[in-house]
């Protein structure tokens, strides 16, 4: 008999979907979630159980999610990988994709080794509900306390330093300016161009190359030193409640990158991490892991990589404009609902 149902695939791969990529960790509500409802979903979806059909159907959904941001980024990982070749063939290192992509590479070393060396004991010991609650709280309260306290003078300065080195037919393009009907008006010399919001937040549905091109070029300028400092804050994420996107916009935030250019170094720092991740363990399916529940996985799997797409589709443009205090004040109110709830029933 299956252990899990397509009911739960296709809300836990929507959850999937949407919380790996909002800041309010998937793993903590893949696991709080079931306890709140209880009965055959707190039996049936147990993380913490020896050879868990619920932890094979994580993984699958997590592979999911990290096919939605190579395609939602496939330019950008286009121009990376282009880079990260030439700079192999040349032995050099010499434009900002090329730095870019050697830049994610030390990025996700540290998660990744720490990741391969705790990974099991973390989940085993601390993937129970009461312990991801508590962890959710705690990670709306350190959301919250970068936005307060992080030096607002240094807030965009890497944005502001990459545009002063850019082209002029660049600089033309920086000022912007959002009038009532959601409308984005370029300012460029005298002559202002009309884009939807939409395409001014983010270049892959429309097709605003330029802007996608000139954001990883402000990326690549970051240093080696903060740039595997905020791949380290990723090492966060192993601790159920805690969110890997959040961790890592927070940390861009504390190194004086804006909100766009944290989501978005964030976004493509989780993408071999995730990518990897699942694909490891991916093969547990063949065996008794997958048994019963393969029908569940493909389901899930495709919901969840749909509820990605469009959940990067919804933060590229949030993140245009606002900051990480809804989500820090949701993840403090869930959290302690969350372990009252399970402390006193």
């Amino acid at each position: 008999m299956s252990h899990l149902t397509y009911l739960q695939a296709v809300l836990i791969g929507l959850l999937q979907g949407v919380s790996e990529l909002f800041p309010v960790s998937s793993l903590g509500h893949g696991i709080i979630i079931p306890a709140l409802i209880g009965r055959d979903w707190a039996r049936n979806l147990n993380m913490t159980a020896d050879k868990s059909p619920y932890l094979s159907f994580v993984v699958a959904v997590h592979v999911a999610t990290a096919m939605a941001l190579i395609v939602f980024y496939r330019r950008d990982w286009a121009r990376i990988i282009s880079g990260l070749l030439s700079s192999i063939r040349n032995r050099h290192i010499s434009t900002s994709a090329e730095r870019l992509a050697w830049l994610l590479i030390a990025a996700t070393i540290p998660v990744g080794l720490v990741g391969l060396a705790f990974e099991h004991a973390i989940r085993t010991t601390l993937g129970r509900p009461w312990v991801a609650a508590l962890f959710l709280t705690f990670n709306g309260v350190l959301l919250y306390a970068v936005e307060k306290l992080r030096n607002r003078s240094t807030a965009g300065a890497h944005r502001k330093g990459a545009t002063a080195a850019t082209t002029a037919s660049a600089t033309a393009h920086e000022h912007l300016e959002e009038d009532i009907t959601g409308d984005v008006y370029l300012a460029a010399s005298s002559v202002p161009t009309t884009v939807t919001a939409t395409t001014a937040a983010h270049g892959h549905a429309g097709g605003d190359v330029d802007a996608d091109a000139a954001a990883d070029d402000r990326l690549g300028r970051l240093g080696w030193g903060e740039t595997i400092g905020i791949g380290a804050a990723q090492i966060l994420a192993l601790l159920p409640g805690i969110s890997r996107s959040g961790a890592t916009i927070a940390a861009g935030l504390v190194r004086g990158l804006d909100h766009e250019d944290s989501a978005r170094f964030a976004f493509l720092l989780a993408t071999p991490v995730i990518l990897a991740a699942g694909l490891l363990k991916l093969p547990e399916l063949a065996g008794p892991e997958g048994n019963g529940i393969l029908g569940q996985v493909f389901v899930g799997s495709l919901v969840a990589g749909v509820a990605a797409y469009l959940s990067l589709r919804f933060l590229t443009r949030y993140f245009h404009t606002h900051t990480l205090t809804p989500f820090a004040i949701y993840c403090t109110l869930a959290g302690l609902f969350s372990l009252a709830w399970l402390t006193l029933t």
